[in-house]
């Protein structure tokens, strides 16, 4: 057996770690600013609406890229946009350094525009080449890897910044970047090898799969447009990420408002938004490789209900709602793109459904923020922004379970 067709047949261990330690850098460069971000303010000078444009603006990139995401993919292949990705978020993390906040909104785009690119080949590489019983599975760990990004950089870039300054700190997490940079390009040489049996080489492992197969995107917009389920999708994870977004920005801020604890600890507190959100995708492949996949998405849609009512109707019950939210919005991302991938005949229509609905979902996520801080001052307190976050969850559900239906038929 050739090493190609030897790759195909086995699982790909090694495309899965790269895919893994890429998504280490797709949130983490965005998150890793908030924990600092007063200091950021006291250094220039800015007011807070001001310094939270580092945070929106690669949101409104992920928007505004992810047509010309997917033209990349299509045209350089998987793998090497995979890379492109990563470079550019390293590029931009330098940009960042560079002293000026001017400078550092330059580098929050590239790294915008940078991880908008993996947020579209990622799913496409996980569709081509994981065997389809191992999807479920392998996106919840891309999920867990998006979410060990954010929390690591999250927790640590305050203590990080006490000891070295907030411009090293933010620097320092290049490291992960160009990890990840080192793996894709070892998978694209090993993949370039001659085409012999692996253990005339050596080594009893396949080589990193398809590097040289570029994805070819036949599907047209036009066509995936007529499918009901790719609104649906849209519908759905446009609700998810207002709602994700909008409490990720404001829960800090909530949760001092409850407990009267400093900036510092209510940060901590947050986290768990992030830190359960770890091992919530998990749930969904567990469950869906004995029940129908129509079981976990209820279950998600009901963590994400109980999350936004929970916090609005018993906030003093916060560590258990924020338990449910870190479960709802990973959870909820594995079964969207689990959904994804099974509404998809081929890699084309996979990554051309992902653009489109990542396009237009980001478009709502990244608006979340904002419209919740201006109810919050105009009413004083978070039981407006609360209740549309309820909103937003209840209309994900509906729409993420229609979607499950029509694709299960």
């Amino acid at each position: 057996m050739s090493g190609r067709v030897a790759a195909r047949a086995a699982f790909p261990w090694l495309v899965v770690a790269g895919v893994l330690v890429a998504a280490l850098s797709l949130r983490g460069p965005i998150l890793s600013v908030t924990p600092v971000l007063r200091d950021i303010e006291h250094t220039y000078a800015l007011d807070a609406a001001t310094a939270s444009l580092l945070t929106t603006f690669p949101v409104l990139m992920f928007a505004a890229i992810t047509p010309i995401a997917a033209v990349v993919v299509r045209r350089a292949g998987a793998e090497i946009a995979l890379l492109a990705c990563l470079v550019a978020v390293a590029v931009g993390t330098l940009i960042r350094a560079i002293p000026g906040f001017g400078w550092m909104l330059v580098g929050m785009i590239v790294i915008g525009a940078g991880i908008t690119v993996g947020n579209v080949v990622i799913p496409v590489i996980i569709g081509r080449d994981v065997p389809p019983a191992h999807v479920a599975t392998v996106t919840a760990a891309y999920t867990a890897a998006l979410n060990a990004g954010s929390l690591a950089t999250t927790l640590a870039t305050a203590g990080i910044a006490q000891a070295t300054g907030w411009p090293l700190a933010l620097l320092l997490w290049i490291v992960l970047t160009l990890l990840g940079i080192l793996l894709w390009a070892l998978h694209l040489w090993r993949d370039r090898l001659p085409d012999v049996p692996w253990d005339e080489r050596g080594s009893g492992e396949a080589p990193l799969t398809t590097a040289t197969v570029p994805v070819v995107m036949g599907a047209r917009p036009r066509g995936i447009l007529r499918q009901p389920v790719v609104w649906l999708l849209l519908a759905a994870f446009g609700c998810q990420s207002a709602a994700y977004y909008g409490m990720s920005t404001w829960l800090p801020a909530m949760l001092g408002d409850l407990t009267g604890a400093d900036a510092t600890a209510a940060g901590a507190l947050a986290s768990l938004f992030q830190g359960v959100a770890i091992l919530g995708p998990f749930i969904v492949p567990v469950l869906a490789r004995r029940l129908p996949l129509a079981v976990p998405a209820t279950l998600i849609a009901l963590c994400w209900l109980g999350f936004a009512g929970g916090m609005l109707l018993a906030p003093e019950l916060f560590v258990l709602w924020v338990v449910l939210g870190g479960v709802a919005h990973s959870g909820g991302f594995v079964v969207i793109f689990t959904v994804m991938v099974g509404a998809s005949r081929t890699t084309a229509e996979t990554a051309t459904m992902s653009a489109v609905v990542q396009g237009g979902a980001y478009v709502v996520g990244a608006s979340s923020a904002p419209l919740l801080g201006a109810l919050h001052d105009a009413t004083g307190g978070w039981a407006a922004p609360q209740s549309v976050v309820l909103g937003l969850t209840v209309a994900f559900a509906a729409c993420l379970l229609a979607a499950v239906a029509r694709v299960r038929r």
